[in-house]
This record gives structure tokens, C-alpha cells and sequence, in this order.
């Protein structure tokens, strides 16, 4: 591109008396294209927040990778644990127990999802310890039957730290009578809220000694094996890798196929809200096509002469092209500054709003968290910021071409 053509296509962008800053159409534009990526930057930010905000919740009670038998439980799981641990992305392995059970206390019975664990192990793949609201985990020891639950289960059931909770196993024993239940009283030493509700109102936590005498396990087999790695987006590389390691017949599983619904629900909420929210950067970009094609029609006489002079019909384009082109770029980059400026202040401008209009967005009672998660992440910025450049590139290309077809006689014909 010639300096001229760069300077004169620059020039028809600066702002006359009868055509102040391109005109109003080319400043809607500029103004549409800066909201919409606004608006979308900051949406796929808060996605991204919320969707670091549940993965980080469940696999704070979950784990990254587990291992189990083909053939039941798992026996030796000290060996399965120590060959596990060898793979280079595994940071830690502890063995649970997992039972189904019901809980009867005060004549409200829930089922629930029983997991015996070894304390000390388990704080070294889970989060249960900084998520424990009344009580201590280290407070289960083996033989004394102590239970951690959830904070929703506690408040269905009307149960507080020290009360008696009977744990109902559905193994039956055989009597006299017929089968019967196996039940076992526990004492509840620890209330815990992960924030996840069905965490919160379905897990229980017992000391997997007490979880093999409860289900009739041997001393030395256990459900399986939990994980935690240094990478958790390794988790589907390393379940990959895991079988050549072991010597036992596993079942291994990660967790993003065990919650794959929860963030691809979250993933498809993203996409479909950044189409909608592009659809506002795409109506801007084209309307940069009304705008050149007002300035071709307003430009003519101008275009015939700089053909006269020896302009060739590419040169024009080009001219045109600029043109079109300054008001995309502007605006990309004041979208991108001010999708960042909010993506990274939500939070704040989210509590002005609520102060100034006495309202609440987030009940912390039903969302269990109180400010917007926000993670701005790079590759999303580019991708806005490089997908409305190419719109506004394209929407150049019909005005610009209808300008170097401009005919210098007829323009200058009544001049």
C-alpha cells in the first residue's frame, strides 16, 4: 500500500463540518463494535469464572483420577498406591471405602453416599479440612465411629455436632427373623460445607476401618484408589498412561468423566451466549458497509479526479479499505481495553449496582457464593479481538469495490 492512498484513506476518516467523525452511521459503528466486544469479553470471563469456580468445588471433594478393580474391590491397594504414585504428574494417592447407606436420626431417614476414609491421606488429595465448618476430620478414629456429613444433610436431618446417627447398611444379616439390616450408631464429630449441594446433602464421611467392619470387607481391600495431580487437565493423559503402570486389572476413571455434564453444560452456556453477544459485532461491522457506501456516494468527484490524475482502480479500494478498516480497528482496541477493564472489576461494579439499586444478584444462600467469579483468559480476548477485525475487514471489501468502479466522466460530469 502506497503512503498516499494510506494518507488519503486516513484523511476521509478525519472529521468535516458536514461529516463529524466519519459521519454518525460510521460512529454507531464504532460505538457497536466497542459495546459488543465489551459485553462479550466480559461474559466469557464470567463463564470462565464460574466454571474455575464449580471445578474447583467438586474436585475439592472429588478426586482427579480413581482407581478401581474389574473384579470388585480392590485388594493390596497399598501397592496399587505406590505404583500410582510413580507416574511423574500424580502428586498424592489415597485409598477410600464407597458404600451406599441410609442416616435415621429423629425419624427422618436419608440416603446417602458413604465414604470411608484415612485422615491423614485424605487431606492430601481433598479439601475436606478447609471446608469443615464445626468440628475436626482427624477427629475419626478407627473403632469409635465417628461421622463427618455435609451441612445440608445436617439441617434435613436436625443433627449438631456430638448427637447419635444411626447408619443403616443395605448388606443384610441373616436371622432367625429373615434378613435384616445391619445398623450401627455413630457419633457425628464434623459438619462440612464444599458449597456444592449435592455434596453437602449426599456424602458422609466415616474412617474406612469402621467402613470395612460396617460392609463386611477384609482389612485389606478397599474400593479403590483417589488421585490428585499436579496438572489436573492432565487427568485424561494420565488415566491414558496409568494401565502400563499397574499390575492389578483397573478400572480408572477421571474426573472430567465423572462430572462431564456439570462443565459441559457450563461450556455450552458459554458458546451460545458468545454467538448471541457476536451477533452485536457483527451488526456493527456491517454497518461500516452503510457507512463507506455513503462516503463512496459523497466521495465521488473527489474519486474521479484522483483517477484523472492516474489513480488505479486498486489504489481506490484501498483508499476505502482504510477507511473501513480505522473504524474496526478502533474499536477493537477500545473493546478489548474496556472488556478488560470490566472483565477485571466486575466484582466491584457488580456491588456498586447492588448498593445503588438496594438489590442482590447473588444470595449467597442459594448460590453459596456472595461476589462474581471472574477469569479473564487471553485466548478468548484474541479470538474476539482478531474475529471482529476480520468483520470489519470483510464489510470493507463490497464499498470498496464499488468505488474503484466509480466512472470519471459520469462523476465529474455535472461538477
Amino acid at each position: 500500500m502506497s503512503p498516499y492512498e494510506l494518507f488519503i484513506g486516513l484523511r476521509y476518516t478525519r472529521a468535516k463540518k458536514r461529516n463529524h467523525f466519519i459521519s454518525f452511521i460510521s460512529l454507531i459503528s464504532l460505538m457497536g463494535i466497542t459495546l459488543g466486544m465489551t459485553a462479550l469479553i466480559t461474559v466469557m470471563s464470567v463463564m470462565n469464572g464460574f466454571q474455575k469456580e464449580v471445578r474447583t468445588r467438586i474436585l475439592g471433594v472429588a478426586s482427579h483420577v480413581q482407581i478401581g478393580s474389574i473384579h470388585g474391590n480392590l485388594s493390596h491397594w497399598q501397592q496399587t498406591a505406590e505404583e500410582a504414585a510413580k507416574h511423574p504428574a500424580v502428586e498424592a494417592a489415597a485409598p477410600y471405602v464407597s458404600a451406599q447407606g441410609m442416616l435415621s436420626h429423629n425419624q427422618v431417614v436419608q440416603g446417602v453416599l458413604v465414604r470411608g476414609i484415612l485422615p491423614a491421606m485424605e487431606d492430601q488429595v481433598a479439601d475436606f479440612s478447609k471446608t469443615m465448618i464445626s468440628g475436626d476430620l482427624n477427629h475419626l478414629v478407627p473403632g469409635e465411629f465417628g461421622i463427618v456429613i455435609g451441612m445440608e444433610l445436617a439441617r434435613a436431618m436436625g443433627t449438631f455436632l456430638g448427637d447419635k446417627i444411626v447408619l443403616i447398611s443395605p448388606q443384610g444379616q441373616v436371622t432367625p427373623a429373615g434378613i435384616l439390616p445391619r445398623l450401627k450408631q455413630f457419633t457425628v464429630v464434623g459438619i462440612f460445607e464444599v458449597g456444592h449441594f449435592e455434596y453437602d446433602s449426599g456424602l458422609v464421611l466415616i474412617h474406612m476401618f469402621d467402613a470395612q467392619k460396617l460392609y463386611r470387607m477384609e482389612n485389606d481391600d478397599v474400593s479403590g484408589v483417589r488421585l490428585k495431580l499436579k496438572d489436573l487437565f492432565q487427568a485424561p493423559k494420565v488415566v491414558q498412561e496409568l494401565p502400563a503402570m499397574l499390575t492389578i486389572d483397573s478400572y480408572i476413571s477421571d474426573w472430567t468423566r465423572q462430572h462431564a455434564n456439570y462443565f459441559r453444560a457450563i461450556q455450552i452456556e458459554k458458546r451460545m451466549l458468545s454467538l448471541i453477544l457476536a451477533l452485536i459485532i457483527a451488526v456493527a461491522a456491517f454497518n461500516i458497509v452503510s457507512t463507506l457506501v455513503m462516503a463512496v456516494t459523497d466521495k465521488e468527484s473527489d474519486i474521479a479526479i484522483l483517477r484523472t490524475l492516474g489513480a488505479s482502480p486498486r489504489s481506490i479500494m484501498k483508499i476505502f479499505i482504510v477507511q473501513g478498516t480505522f473504524i474496526g480497528v478502533f474499536g477493537t482496541i477500545l473493546g478489548v481495553a474496556g472488556g478488560m477493564l470490566l472483565a477485571y472489576n466486575v466484582g466491584e461494579v457488580v456491588a456498586f449496582i447492588e448498593g445503588l439499586f438496594n438489590i442482590q444478584f447473588l444470595s449467597r444462600e442459594i448460590y453459596y457464593i456472595s461476589k462474581i467469579p471472574t477469569d479473564p483468559q487471553m485466548t478468548d480476548i484474541t479470538t474476539v479481538a482478531v474475529t471482529s477485525f476480520v468483520l470489519s475487514l470483510l464489510a470493507t471489501i463490497y464499498p470498496s469495490y464499488r468505488a474503484s468502479k466509480v466512472n470519471p466522466a459520469e462523476a465529474l460530469r455535472y461538477e
